[in-house]
């Protein structure tokens, strides 16, 4: 307990001010009408104000999974000038260089079974225009209805992208997607806090299979924001749900799912720690699929509200 109750007081103002985006915090495939990946220019307009995190570097970050998957793997670029986001690529395609959107019989499948009645052709162009509008900032990036594993892949690779542009680092990233993870302890941790609080994921691999795995939103003093009862309070009085319930919730679905993220279900009220959280623990699996061990040190960036 707090002993200044004008600080407590002061404190819950300014935590239920900050609700709405607290409720949140990286696709399997994607796009390009051609051959080539299609390139797409930020939509102008005013980006948020960064107030943390390193910043971007001038150059062209690329990242491409090594791996097909159902005929086609992912590449993904992003064009950093004057340090900001000028130009961004996504794509799904073949060993001939040809785009998931052109597949009719592929669209065609994928429609018949998705609830979304979506299939390529719709998702590609539509997670291209949203990298583009959102640059390096993926939690901008909306998740498409009926292409959520996507979504959440595409946000996990443009978080390493960012990674990357931070170092100034232009050597390509390669993804090696679909294989078996190799035994090891891999952690990932935010630099920067968030609302008081940054995200660290601890993944435990032995014989190629998750033995243990934790997951938590802590503070300056490493506790954990499910102690936190007023922020409870006041997350739970807007969204209906705290970090009480979906930190535990995420992690606990994460374990049951061994690794499979397609079976870790986004949780109501806290949609968007859901998706960042997937597109983090998909990055450690990608650590893992390559044997990269120790800790991945996320200089996260933190956005004005």
């Amino acid at each position: 307990m707090k002993k200044n109750n004008l600080i407590y007081s002061t404190a819950i103002l300014a935590l239920s001010t900050l609700l709405l985006s607290a409720c949140s915090t990286t696709a399997k495939k994607s796009t390009s009408s051609d051959s080539k990946p299609k390139v797409s220019k930020v939509e102008k307009k005013k980006a948020p104000k960064q107030i943390a995190g390193g910043k971007l570097q001038d150059g062209v970050y690329k990242l491409v999974e090594d791996n097909y998957f159902n005929g086609y793997k992912v590449k993904v670029s992003m064009t950093v000038k004057g340090g900001k986001v000028t130009d961004t690529s996504y794509d799904n395609v073949d060993k001939n260089g040809k785009s998931k959107a052109k597949d009719t019989k592929y669209e065609a499948q994928m429609k018949k079974y998705s609830q979304a009645k979506i299939g390529p052709k719709e998702y590609i162009p539509k997670l291209q225009k949203s990298f583009a509008a959102s640059g390096a900032n993926s939690s901008a990036i909306q998740v498409v209805t009926g292409a959520t594993s996507s979504s959440n892949t595409l946000k996990n690779y443009v978080n390493q992208l960012t990674q990357a542009a931070q170092k100034g680092d232009t050597a390509t990233i390669h993804i090696n997607n679909n294989k078996k993870m190799k035994d090891g302890t891999y952690k990932l941790a935010e630099k920067n806090y968030s609302h008081g609080y940054r995200q660290v994921l601890t993944m435990v691999i032995k014989k190629g299979k998750i033995s243990d795995f934790t997951y938590d939103q802590v503070n300056k003093k490493g506790v954990s924001k499910t102690k936190n009862a007023a922020y409870e309070k006041q997350m739970k009085k807007v969204n209906k749900v705290g970090p009480k319930e979906y930190i535990p919730k995420l992690q606990k679905e994460f374990i049951k799912a061994k690794g499979n993220t397609e079976k870790v279900q986004a949780v109501s009220g806290a949609t968007e720690s859901s998706h960042s959280f997937i597109a983090y623990a998909e990055q450690l699996i990608n650590a893992a699929q390559k044997g990269k061990s120790g800790t991945i040190n996320v200089d996260n960036i933190v956005y004005q509200e």
